[in-house]
């Protein structure tokens, strides 16, 4: 093919070629044989006949004078310049059948030396210095098969057992231009199979392709690409080639055509819509800046102002008969522990710190145990005072400051120690949650132990379902005695706000779950609040002839 059709080749149209893909025998460019060929002339007519036919026809000339006339190129003198010759009829650059001759000569010289040292030792052990031992040419092929060398590229040339060589293949690009000149570019290799690894490797991004193909490399499967966002899957009982495309599971992506295998993002990123691609997640808390956490510190300011409306009227009328019943002093320390409560909610809100973390959980335990003893210690104060009213009652001893007192003192001081041993064990600290939203990262406090959490929630659920049940049985006390009717509406709306956060807490994520927790807080303070002091209040204000001693008696007649 490359010598014995130069005519014809001379005068193809080399467009036809341009893009195809064939196998090569291996070559490399060896250095010299380039300016080797540059310089190659044919020096004398007994050159070997071979090259003498191939000059007359690659330079379509004559050495005898008979023909020259008739060639277009006249008589050869010799010195005709190989590099002149159009690449379609001869190359330049060192084809594979000439990397194979190169390389057999360097074979044949190995094993010839290899033969011959062998040959001069067991002379030189058996007969002495001056006895030759002769060998016969096919004695050469068992030397052959054992050589290993690199030549001058510094490529390895090898034979395997059978003598075969241990070579590959090069996948060559045919790219022609207009002036019937042409490049064979090399793209790919077809390794021998004793080469480990990737037998076959092919550069597509290198690859020029046809022409007339507009929508570039053809396609040699039995279905479409599967595109990136899918995966592909083999076809049981049909060719490699056959494969069904399914999307990439939720949170993971493929960004190249035909994989395997989809892979989930990093963990600060999430896939896009069409899973093919990651994006970086959002950091998200809670804060002042947005609707809901604004409306939330509204809510908590207003509240705290409300709360010291209702303090200074009562402290204003503090010498009054519904200001002094039930125990003045713990009325003060439950307005004073509402307030708090609702301060605390602003805790909750904006970006979470290693000190709000700490104070959130704990002040909060400890304030609403405050109030919710409070409010027992008034109702237990409320019965107790009733049953000191009757006639040889033994509980008149009972009846004072002193047991309010203790009461929340003694409550309060459970709760601290269990905030105390939580605080000390097991601490609060901010957090980054990567994994409850797909395409937020949320940054939060976490608690590091629920078990605390939720035993600091337990111990002042059990104080508020404690002081509903006395409330309860007490409601019907008589009025000028009684605050019972009050706490018990309170402590309802107390309990029921509570036993509602636990599943809602549990099933929300994210700035939501701080939301949840901030509307409880404010709307059980809230309970106690409007339940306990606003009917006060109300006959402050607006019915102060109802806030008098005489009033007290009739209504308890």
């Amino acid at each position: 093919m490359d010598f014995t059709s130069l005519p014809i080749q001379r005068s193809w149209n080399m467009d036809f070629i341009h893009g195809a893909l064939s196998f090569a025998v291996h070559s490399e460019e060896v250095l010299g044989f380039h300016p080797f060929l540059q310089f190659r002339k044919l020096t004398s007519e007994k050159e070997d006949g071979f090259l003498k036919d191939f000059w007359e026809v690659a330079f379509q000339c004559s050495f005898s004078n008979a023909t020259s006339q008739t060639e277009p190129g006249g008589l050869c003198s010799g010195e005709e310049s190989l590099e002149k010759l159009p690449e379609s009829v001869f190359e330049m650059s060192m084809t594979g059948h000439s990397y194979s001759i190169y390389n057999a000569v360097h074979a044949i010289a190995e094993g010839l030396h290899a033969m011959h040292s062998t040959s001069m030792k067991r002379t030189i052990r058996d007969k002495g210095w001056h006895e030759t031992v002769y060998r016969e040419p096919w004695q050469l092929l068992h030397y052959l098969r054992g050589i290993s060398f690199n030549n001058s590229v510094g490529e390895t040339i090898s034979f395997e057992s059978n003598g075969k060589l241990i070579a590959g293949f090069d996948i060559i690009n045919w790219v022609t231009f207009p002036n019937q000149s042409f490049f064979r570019v090399k793209v790919g290799r077809m390794e021998s199979q004793h080469f480990p690894g990737k037998i076959f490797t092919i550069s597509e991004n290198t690859i020029q392709w046809p022409r007339d193909l507009a929508e570039g490399r053809p396609f040699s499967v039995c279905n479409a690409n599967c595109r990136s966002g899918y995966s592909r899957t083999k076809i049981e009982g049909k060719p490699f080639c056959c494969y069904d495309c399914h999307p990439c599971p939720e949170g993971k992506i493929s960004n190249l055509n035909d994989m395997d295998d989809c892979f989930p993002c990093p963990e600060d990123q999430y896939p896009n819509k069409e899973k093919n691609s990651c994006l970086p997640k959002t950091l998200t808390f809670l804060s002042y800046e947005e609707t809901l956490g604004s409306i939330l510190a509204i809510c908590s300011l207003s509240s705290s102002i409300i709360i010291l409306l209702v303090l200074g009227i009562f402290i204003k009328y503090q010498d009054t008969p519904i200001v002094k019943a039930n125990n003045r002093n713990l009325t003060y320390i439950l307005l004073i522990s509402l307030l708090l409560s609702f301060l605390c909610a602003l805790l909750f809100i904006g970006k979470p710190h290693k000190i709000t973390c700490v104070l959130r959980q704990s002040a909060f335990g400890v304030i609403f145990t405050v109030a919710v003893s409070c409010v027992l210690a008034k109702t237990i104060v409320v019965v107790l005072a009733f049953m000191a009213t009757q006639p040889k009652s033994t509980m008149r001893k009972w009846v004072g400051k002193r047991l309010a007192i203790s009461i929340v003192f003694f409550c309060s001081f459970i709760q601290v120690v269990l905030c105390t041993v939580w605080l000390l064990t097991f601490p609060p600290f901010p957090d980054f949650n990567m994994h409850s939203k797909a395409e937020e990262i949320i940054l939060e406090c976490n608690e590091n132990s629920f078990v605390m959490f939720y035993c600091v929630l337990g111990f002042m659920f059990l104080l508020a379902l404690v002081s509903f049940t006395v409330a309860f049985f007490a409601r019907k006390l008589p009025d000028s005695f009684n605050e019972a009717k009050f706490i018990t509406f309170s402590m309802l709306i107390f309990c029921s706000v509570w036993l509602s956060f636990v599943p809602s807490y549990l099933t929300t994520r994210g700035k939501h779950m701080v939301a949840v927790e901030i509307f409880s807080i404010m709307t059980s303070s809230g309970g106690l609040l409007v339940c306990i002091f606003f009917p006060k209040c109300f006959i402050i204000i607006l019915r102060p002839e109802l806030n008098s001693k005489q009033q007290l008696r009739q209504r308890n007649t």
